[in-house]
Parts: C-alpha cells; sequence; structure tokens
C-alpha cells in the first residue's frame, strides 16, 4: 500500500492539528538538522511507533521524500492512524520557510563522508594513474570493488572505518531546542 504524500504547508495543517511528524533519517542526519516538532524513529530500528491515543494522524519524512516512498509499505504497518509521507522531505519543508534546527557542529552524514572519500579516492587513482605510474589504477579499482561488495552485502566497510574518524566520535545528539 502506498502512503499519500502531502506538501508541508498542509503537512503543517495536519500537524496543527494533532498529527505527529515522524522523522526516519538515522541518528547522524537527524542530529544535523531537524524538525522542531518532529519525534527521531530512524527506518533501521523502526518497527511500531507509539503514538498518542489523541494523534490524528502520521506524517513520516526523511530528507527529500525518496526514503519514505521506498519504504512506504513498512511505514504503513507500523502505525495504525492515518499516514502520509511529506513530499520532498525536509528539504521541501525548508525550501518553503517552515523552521528548521541546524546544528552544523555535528559532522555531515556518514554516508555523503563514504560518497566524497570515495570519489577523491578514485579520482586520485585514476589522476596519478594516467600521470604518474599506471599502478595507481589499482586505487580506483579497489574503491571500485568495495563499492561493489557494500551494494550487493548491505555492508559498508568504508562508513565502518569513518565512523571512528575523530570528527564523527562524539555522540551524535541533536542540539537543544
Amino acid at each position: 500500500m502506498s502512503l499519500p504524500h502531502i506538501s508541508p504547508a498542509k503537512a503543517k495543517d495536519l500537524i496543527d492539528a494533532g498529527a505527529v511528524l515522524v522523522d526516519i533519517r538515522e541518528a547522524d542526519e537527524h542530529a544535523r538538522s531537524r524538525i522542531p516538532t518532529a519525534r527521531h524513529a530512524p527506518l533501521s530500528q523502526l518497527n511500531q511507533l507509539a503514538i498518542e491515543s489523541d494523534a490524528t494522524a502520521v506524517i513520516f519524512h526523511c530528507r527529500s521524500g525518496n526514503r519514505t516512498a521506498s519504504n512506504a509499505d513498512r511505514l504503513t504497518q507500523c502505525t495504525d492512524c492515518e499516514a502520509y509521507i511529506l513530499d520532498g522531505g525536509i528539504d521541501a519543508w525548508r525550501s518553503t520557510g517552515l523552521p528548521v534546527i541546524d546544528n552544523k557542529g555535528q559532522p555531515i552524514e556518514i554516508m555523503r563522508q563514504v560518497q566524497i572519500t570515495a570519489g577523491s579516492l578514485v579520482f586520485a587513482g585514476t589522476s596519478f594513474g594516467l600521470f604518474v605510474h599506471p599502478a595507481f589504477y589499482a586505487l580506483a579499482a579497489f574503491v571500485g570493488a568495495g563499492l561493489v561488495f557494500s551494494g550487493v552485502s548491505g555492508s559498508c566497510m568504508m562508513a565502518r572505518l569513518l565512523a571512528f574518524a575523530p570528527w564523527n566520535r562524539r555522540a551524535a545528539q541533536p542540539a537543544a531546542a
């Protein structure tokens, strides 16, 4: 069953009328930016939501709306009341001028760090392979093989390694409102 998409303005109206907004992003994303009224329930840990009995509806959101849309069936099973997807996620919420709490002191999301690191290593490997020595192409091949393994296995070793980086060691806690 697909959940209906609603605009940020319609979501705000529903929240004002008693709906609950649920942020399904992971803790590192939520710690960096969040909608003040949103309840945090990471998708990786989401089974059943404990929603107040007077809640009129549940509105799920992620960063852009893609994650919520691709997990609509699972999200539908997490609640007994009417449920929606915030169309465009927190990005659309922010672009319409609705409040978002940003904490730039938190590191960027770990998967963005993986993308930056992998892209940099592939670029360095191909550049050095072209201009220094062909053996550097092995670096690009190694990173590519690692990304394929991550996609197939669902386990990203680069993300695990980056989690130990000094900037990622502090707990991903949202700033106090």
